[in-house]
């Protein structure tokens, strides 16, 4: 199984980190998951020192660090540093008709280091954690 971490909500609308797994299936010398849709992407930098206030992924995003280090905080202070070569897909979203909560909900994302931070950010189509 191909495993990654993923942002997403509890059932009281917290922002959690959570593991994902997808089945691997063997095409030749290769292990492939099953297609998974996506919109867009967008090639990102941020600078040392960029911080970002509480917020929520809004479309579920495959986020591909390629140099760099960028943390994410969540609501009860539990953290993860993704560094090059790491990957999470950021999934945090608010229940429909449910107001953004400044003490309940989202995460920040900060960029850990002296090294600018470079990243592909992948919109997915369709995901569900």
């Amino acid at each position: 199984m191909f495993s990654i971490t993923c942002i997403s909500v509890d059932e009281e609308g917290r922002s959690v980190f959570v593991q994902k797994y997808y089945e691997k299936t063997q095409r030749a010398e290769m292990w492939l998951s099953d297609q998974i849709g996506a919109k867009n992407f967008r090639f990102r930098s941020s600078e040392p020192g960029y911080k970002t206030t509480w917020h929520l992924a809004g479309d579920p995003t495959l986020i591909i660090i390629q140099k760099g280090i960028l943390r994410i905080t969540l609501r009860d202070n539990s953290f993860k540093d993704f560094r090059g070569g790491d990957m999470f897909i950021a999934a945090d979203n608010i229940v429909e008709n449910t107001e953004f909560n400044t003490e309940i909900h989202g995460h920040i994302a900060e960029v850990i280091g002296n090294e600018t931070l470079e990243a592909v950010h992948i919109k997915l189509a369709d995901f569900k954690v």
